[in-house]
């Protein structure tokens, strides 16, 4: 089970950091995403870190602005978000799974669990 925290209400141009645990086994193989989704949008990759966290993919709408990382030890995963724009809010998930050589992480239908989502809301 994932289960994102860390969500709130900002102005515009601020930072949030969203956290997102896992309980149960540990998720140490697992390929780890940040996914978002705004009312009446379809849900919409927004970063991945791959599970030694050597690679880490953005879309291009948050490139440069977010950062993704992970905590093996604490079997957490984060999404620190900077410079955060009116175009940011949604409700963001924590995804995990185990990718297939050649699948790209922005692949929703490829996640095998997911979080409640966390709400992020750009307001000044």
């Amino acid at each position: 089970q994932l289960v994102e925290s860390g969500g709130g209400a900002v102005q515009p141009g601020g930072s949030l950091t969203l956290s997102c645990a896992h309980s149960g086994g540990p998720l140490n193989d697992y390929d780890m995403s940040w996914f978002r989704q705004g009312p009446g949008t379809e849900r919409e990759f927004v970063a991945s870190v791959n599970p030694n966290a050597r690679r880490k993919i953005y879309s291009d709408a948050v490139n440069g602005r977010f950062t993704i990382f992970r905590d093996i030890t604490k079997n957490m995963v984060y999404l620190q978000m900077e410079r955060l724009k009116s175009e940011d809010p949604a409700t963001y998930f924590c995804a995990a799974a185990r990718l297939r050589p050649g699948v790209t992480p922005n692949a929703a239908h490829e996640y095998e669990y997911w979080g409640q989502g966390t709400q992020v809301i750009v307001s000044s």
